[in-house]
C-alpha cells in the first residue's frame, strides 16, 4: 500500500532502445536498453534525494513488466501498488542520438501498451492516496489513450478529496495527441492543481499562454488557474550536446530566479522530470520555493551527465553543486 508517503506518481513506464556511438537506426546491429517514463523518472528522483516515494502504472505480468519494476525498486521507489494485468504490453520508445546539425530523434512503439487499456476502478484511488502528501502526474499520460485521460481525472478528484498536494508537469508530445486535444482535456484538471511544471512552449502550444517574458508566461500561468506555484525550465541550445540550463518560478507574490549551467550533455532525456523531482523534493522538505528551484536545476543539470533516463544524482552531489558549482560548471 502507498499509505505513509511523501510522493505518489502515476503513469506510463517504457523500455528505451537506444544506437550506440550515435549510430543512425539504419545502421544499428545493436541496442542499449533503459527503462524510463515521466512519472517514475520524477519518483527516483524524490526518492534518491530523500523523499518517500511510489510509482503507479499498469504493466503486463510478464518478464518485462517485471524488468520495469526491478528498476523502480533498484531506485528504492515503492511499486506495491502497480496493477498487473494479463493483456497489453510494455510501450516501447527508440531513440537515436544526434550531433549537431542532426539532431536527436525518437520513434515511438507504445500503442496497446498496457496502461492505455486500464479499466475503470482497477486502481481503488480514494484508499490508495490516503495518507499520501502528493500526487504527481502529467500531460503525457491522458494523452495515451481515452480510458487512460479518465483514469487521470479519476486520480486527480480522489487526491483532491484526500488533501494531498497536486503535482503536474505539462509535458506535450504532438506525436500522441494535438494541441486542441490537450486545451480541451487539460485545461479542467488546472483547476485542482496546486503545483505545475512545464516549458514556457508547451504553456503555448496547449494554453495558448503567450508572454513577453519567460516571467510573464509563470505570472499568467499561476493567475490563470489559482496554482500555488508554476516553475518553468529554461534551456538555451548552443549545440545538441552544449546547453545552458536554467529555471525560474513564480508563486503568485514573487519571481524566482535559480542557478544557471554550461552542460556538457551525456544524455538529457528525462532532465525535465528530474528538474520535477528536485523542486518537489524541495518543496516538501523545506515548504520554500526558491530551495525548490534551486534543487531542481541542480539535480536535473547533474541527472543529463549520466545515460538513461533515469537520475542517479545524490542529495550530496546537488548540495556540492549548489555550494561550490558557481553560476557556472567550473571547468
Amino acid at each position: 500500500m502507498a499509505r505513509g508517503l511523501d510522493l505518489l506518481t502515476f503513469g506510463e513506464a517504457m523500455l528505451r532502445l537506444s544506437t550506440k556511438g550515435f549510430a543512425r537506426f539504419e545502421q544499428a546491429s545493436s541496442l542499449d536498453l533503459h527503462v524510463g517514463g515521466s512519472e517514475l523518472n520524477t519518483a527516483v528522483t524524490c526518492r534518491r534525494l530523500g523523499l518517500k516515494a511510489g510509482f503507479v502504472t499498469r504493466l503486463p505480468a510478464t518478464s518485462l513488466g517485471r524488468l520495469v519494476e526491478n528498476k523502480a525498486r533498484e531506485h528504492g521507489v515503492d511499486t506495491s501498488s502497480i496493477v498487473w494485468s494479463e493483456d497489453g504490453r510494455v510501450g516501447t520508445y527508440y531513440l537515436e542520438l544526434g550531433a549537431s546539425p542532426r539532431s536527436s530523434r525518437v520513434i515511438y512503439d507504445r500503442a496497446h501498451s498496457a496502461i492505455s487499456r486500464i479499466e475503470p476502478e482497477e486502481i481503488d484511488w480514494p484508499s490508495l492516496l490516503n495518507g499520501v502528501r502528493c500526487f504527481h502526474t502529467s500531460g503525457i499520460t491522458p494523452a495515451l489513450s481515452p480510458a487512460a485521460a479518465v483514469e487521470v481525472s479519476s486520480a486527480v478528484r480522489a487526491a483532491r478529496a484526500a488533501g494531498c498536494l497536486i503535482s503536474f508537469d505539462l509535458n506535450y508530445r504532438r506525436r500522441l495527441w494535438s494541441q486542441e486535444e490537450a486545451c480541451e482535456l487539460l485545461t479542467p484538471l488546472m483547476e485542482d492543481v496546486d503545483l505545475l511544471l512545464t516549458t514556457e512552449e508547451d504553456a503555448e502550444r496547449v494554453f495558448g499562454i503567450r508572454g513577453e517574458s519567460y516571467e510573464s508566461v509563470a505570472m499568467e500561468l499561476v493567475e490563470r488557474f489559482g496554482l500555488r506555484a508554476a516553475a518553468i525550465t529554461l534551456r538555451e541550445n548552443t549545440s545538441i550536446w552544449r546547453n545552458r540550463w536554467t529555471g525560474i518560478a513564480y508563486d503568485g507574490a514573487r519571481l524566482y530566479s535559480g542557478p544557471e549551467y554550461d552542460l556538457e550533455l551525456v544524455d538529457r532525456v528525462g532532465g525535465g522530470d528530474a528538474f520535477t523531482g528536485g523542486f518537489l523534493y524541495g518543496y516538501l522538505a523545506k515548504d520554500d520555493v526558491q530551495r525548490a528551484l534551486d534543487l531542481a536545476i541542480a539535480a536535473s543539470a547533474l541527472a543529463q551527465t549520466n545515460p538513461g533516463d533515469l537520475n542517479w544524482t545524490t542529495l550530496e552531489e546537488v548540495e556540492g553543486l549548489l555550494q561550490h558549482g558557481g553560476k557556472r560548471i567550473d571547468r
